[in-house]
């Protein structure tokens, strides 16, 4: 089965491929598949990825359905950091995607939460239980989970009314002369490639708040907080004033020189009220080890300490 769409197009293309990723959420890439899979018509016609459009023209274009993925509990070691009858609180390591989608069925945070609780909340949707925020894949840190619906609904409420805060570390490229300041730049998705996200005019707000913790040869160290929480709001905001996340695949370079596999961000503090109890609790997940020795690596001696320990608001 095949969800079918059309639209004309507003003006002309060198190439269909393009035209479609433009005047779609297709991604470049995905818009090429259907192409060559026969999935898209030109004016009601067979086409190739590079024929031109004009404006005017009707394309046509089918999107199978995606395939139902079966949520398999998994022995997955999970670090704990709390855990009531209502909600849980975890570190989500580097490397680990937060639920299952097409090409990661398994090995995601779901399929270890299901194992080691079971039951939770179903507003998140068949393949997102309990799920009520997300970080990306290469990023680490503490990740609230709701176990049943009324939690899942009292922690959503927080987390769009910005009253709960998550706070990051961050290693980015180049030296910030300021001791902090604000991003305020609205992200939206990204013009030509759609699976970035970029700082757009016609955007969602987004307001990244920083501090310098220490400084480095070409390296800073951050703390961030967020005020809005848009996808991948750090790592296009940094990008935006030219100082990328290190290690970042997407908006940098990638090239990392301090032995990480990923961008060196860490969701280090998660501070929200308890959805039952009413009560203001506070998270704290230290640096992870790839992180710590990265900072030592640029001349950092010893443990590396939190904004938290040095009374930081």
């Amino acid at each position: 089965m095949s969800n079918e769409e059309r639209f004309i197009a507003d003006k002309d293309y060198r190439r269909l491929d393009v035209c479609l990723s433009e005047e779609t959420e297709l991604s470049r890439s995905r818009a090429q598949s259907l192409i060559e899979a026969g999935q898209v018509w030109l004016n009601d016609r067979p086409c190739r990825r590079s024929d031109a459009v004009r404006a005017g023209d009707v394309v046509r274009y089918a999107v199978p359905e995606p395939q139902l993925i079966e949520l398999i509990p998994e022995d997955i070691p999970l670090d704990i950091v709390y855990e009531d009858s209502d909600i849980c609180v975890v570190n989500k390591p580097r490397g680990m995607v937060v639920h299952p989608a097409a090409g990661n069925e398994r090995g995601t945070l779901v399929n270890a939460l299901l194992y080691h609780f079971g039951v939770l909340s179903t507003i998140g949707g068949e393949i997102r239980p309990g799920i009520v925020h997300r970080i990306d894949k290469m990023t680490s840190g503490l990740l609230a989970v709701a176990k049943n619906d009324r939690a899942h609904e009292r922690l959503a409420m927080q987390f769009a009314d910005h009253s709960a805060h998550r706070s990051y570390i961050a290693l980015v490229a180049g030296n910030i002369k300021e001791d902090s300041g604000t991003v305020d730049a609205p992200i939206g998705r990204h013009p030509t490639d759609r699976k970035r996200m970029a700082v757009v005019e016609n955007g969602r707000r987004a307001v990244t708040h920083y501090r310098v913790l220490y400084r480095f040869a070409g390296v800073t160290v951050l703390s961030l907080e967020l005020e809005t929480g848009r996808t991948h709001q750090i790592r296009v905001h940094m990008a935006h004033i030219h100082h990328p996340v290190v290690g970042d695949q997407v908006y940098s370079n990638g090239k990392n020189t301090l032995g990480m596999a990923g961008q060196a961000l860490h969701g280090w503090r998660l501070q929200l009220v308890h959805p039952t109890t009413g009560e203001h609790m506070s998270f704290i997940a230290p640096l992870p080890e790839d992180m710590v020795h990265a900072l030592r690596r640029l001349g950092y001696p010893g443990t590396f300490p939190l904004p938290a320990e040095e009374n930081d608001p």
